[in-house]
């Protein structure tokens, strides 16, 4: 086909349109793209990387991972990273008219700075001095006549030490009978129990007030009588001579030897029952007139009236958290969880120790772990008050709010013991996770979870290397469980609020109560009422005399040259201590009175020097002269000169005799 022909065949509508669009300048939305007609590219230029190529170029050191393993991973990745747009949580008041009302208030009244300065400062002034004041007041004890002023005394002041810390008879705590004084009882003590096993007779008691006795008939409620190593205040309240929710005060009274301690169930507190005999025993005067209040739910209402209102009407961060963390750590370690002292001056000066470091752990929390982006810029102040404030007084006063959970100290051993504490240890980690799973979504949304993973991660990384170590274990603290959960909560949302407010709460109370106890402890530290492991005596067949009414023991000889010696308790007073290669110390021969009609319970154990191993389980001497053996293994009771909380002494200056 000619030239000519090719020109002048007949060319396509459409063909035709795009050429006149083109001699106009126009375009249409299906016309190619304009650009060169060839890509050009230099040697030395690396080719173009596909897009699929380029993304799996990240994961090239990873190729060792199973391709399902790197598919998820990069799946899970990419979710933590969050949306492309983070949302900055920021919580928008309910009512806002309502709660904002008290910051306009202010501004309008006092618009100036520096007054709000001034009256901030007066404020503060006028709180540290009603609290002084009504403290100052509640320390004021009527005094009682021929007995004196009432000596202050803690929950757990017995007149008998543990075991067998009164020494051979019990000469230790003389005298038995003839002594009385006036003493005075804080509040909350049906609350305080003992934590580490006691045995009285057959029984060992754990987790419940140590108050042996009552009124002989438990049909009446007059002459109550109680063993010597009952809690007194336990027992004065116990006997209604002292209110627990106010405490009190009274006069206790030796009685000497006192037989068949009934067990009965009166004002909040189910006393043991003891079917024998023991030396030392109380009882209470009655009619006696005394003034005494405990002052801690006043002290209470102040901190939590003043800290309210600070809190409506201050919109700082600062302010607010620096003045509340404050507060509320000298309200709980001077009134309402207050650690063991002899007068106010001292307990001043222990709390002062104790605050200082707490200070800069307060700095290091709102500067460093979250609390200034969860409350800056909050202008919802009834919800802060609620919500953080609220959840603060909870966490801080966790001796009264969370006492229903069965669990005392987050140790294996206790967890193991303590009726119930695996059921709601188990409650707790359900809660907890739930908890953590809402903070994670949240994290997530605000493009910072990958960051705080990699801070719990270095977090687990240490509990591990801790439980590793050896001859160390682990405890973690109230104040410890705060600084690890804390960073968690570093967000301005309604659960943070609530959950910082506890997690500070419980900080503020395990400072301001027990210090900064390691959370690193040695085996001893943290054994408490656990058994060493020790040999056990073994016993012969104890021969009885029914006729002299003796017993004698006999035992097996000593397991080996660290064990020097035998301690036998007899009704839970050491009657025998002997040393192996003295005369007589094979055997213990032991009388009873021919008119007694009651059971004896007997244990054994080796001795190290003046240092007690292990006990035996209690074998029986019954009324009818019969032997019952004790049951296989060691009894629980504490027998080591290791420092414990649950029991103290009665002042020296309450043994003086005062009729």
């Amino acid at each position: 086909m000619s030239t000519n022909q090719l020109e002048n065949r007949p060319v396509s509508p459409d063909i035709e349109q795009q050429r006149q669009r083109q001699r106009n300048g126009s375009t249409h939305p299906d016309d190619p793209l304009g650009g060169p007609e060839h890509l050009e590219f230099n040697e030395d230029d690396d080719p173009p990387t596909p897009r699929f190529m380029q993304e799996e170029g990240a994961w090239k050191k990873w190729k060792w991972v199973p391709y399902p393993v790197r598919k998820y991973g990069k799946a899970a990745f990419k979710w933590m990273k969050g949306p492309q747009n983070p949302k900055d949580f920021k919580i928008q008041p309910l009512f806002p008219v309502v709660q904002e009302a008290p910051l306009r208030l202010l501004d309008r009244f006092l618009p100036n700075r520096k007054h709000q300065i001034l009256l901030y400062m007066f404020y503060i002034a006028v709180w540290i001095i009603t609290f002084s004041i009504v403290m100052w007041r509640g320390q004021v004890a009527s005094e009682i006549p021929v007995y004196g002023t009432p000596t202050d005394i803690s929950c757990g002041t017995t007149y008998w030490s543990r075991n067998n810390g009164c020494g051979l008879d019990g000469v230790n705590c003389r005298p038995f009978n003839g002594s009385s004084f006036a003493f005075r009882c804080p509040a909350n003590c049906a609350s305080y129990r003992v934590l580490n096993p006691r045995a009285v007779g057959n029984q060992e008691i754990v987790y419940a007030p140590l108050v042996v006795g009552g009124p002989p008939n438990p049909t009446t409620d007059d002459d109550p009588i109680y063993r010597g190593d009952s809690f007194i205040c336990g027992a004065a309240i116990h006997a209604g001579v002292i209110s627990d929710s106010q405490g009190g005060c009274g006069v206790v009274s030796l009685v000497g030897t006192q037989q068949n301690f009934v067990s009965t169930d009166r004002n909040g507190i189910k006393s043991i029952g003891f079917d024998s005999y023991f030396p030392l025993s109380i009882a209470f005067e009655p009619s006696i007139e005394c003034k005494a209040k405990d002052v801690r739910w006043s002290l209470l209402a102040i901190c939590v009236a003043f800290s309210t209102v600070l809190s409506l009407f201050t919109a700082s961060s600062g302010v607010f958290f620096f003045t509340s963390f404050i507060s509320i750590f000298w309200q709980v370690g001077m009134a309402s969880d207050p650690p063991s002292y002899a007068s106010i001056p001292a307990l001043f000066t222990d709390i002062l120790g104790k605050f200082l470091p707490a200070m800069f752990c307060a700095w290091v929390f709102y500067d460093k772990m979250g609390v200034r982006r969860t409350l800056k810029g909050l202008t919802a102040t009834v919800e802060k008050t609620v919500l953080w404030l609220g959840g603060c007084w909870v966490g801080a006063l966790t001796n009264y709010t969370f006492d229903f959970i069965p669990i005392q100290r987050l140790t294996g051993h206790d967890l193991e013991q303590q009726p119930g504490a695996k059921a709601a240890l188990a409650i707790i980690v359900i809660v907890l996770f739930c908890i953590v799973v809402g903070q994670i979504w949240c994290f997530r949304q605000e493009g910072r979870l990958i960051r705080y993973l990699k801070l719990y991660a270095l977090f687990i990384l240490g509990i591990i290397i801790c439980l590793v170590l050896p001859g160390l274990n682990l405890r973690i603290h109230h104040y410890i469980l705060a600084l690890l959960l804390l960073p968690g909560t570093s967000m301005q949302t309604r659960p943070s609020l609530l959950y910082q407010g506890i997690l500070i709460g419980l900080f503020v109370n395990g400072i301001a109560r027990w210090g900064f106890d390691p959370f690193l402890q040695t085996s001893v530290a943290l054994q408490g009422d656990a058994q060493l492991g020790s040999p056990l005596p073994v016993l012969l067949a104890p021969v009885i005399n029914d006729t002299l009414s003796t017993i004698d023991f006999r035992w097996e000889a000593t397991p080996g040259i660290r064990w020097d010696g035998i301690s036998i308790l007899v009704n839970d007073v050491e009657r025998y201590r002997a040393y192996f290669g003295d005369e007589g110390s094979d055997h213990f021969l032991w009388t009873r009175d021919n008119g007694s009609d009651f059971n004896e319970y007997f244990r054994f154990g080796f001795m190290s020097g003046t240092t007690s191993g292990d006990y035996t389980k209690a074998g029986t001497w019954t009324e009818e002269r019969s032997w019952i053996d004790p049951q296989p293994g060691p009894s629980r009771i504490r027998v080591r000169d290791v420092y414990e909380r649950d029991t103290e002494p009665v002042p020296n200056c309450a043994r003086r005799v005062w009729k």
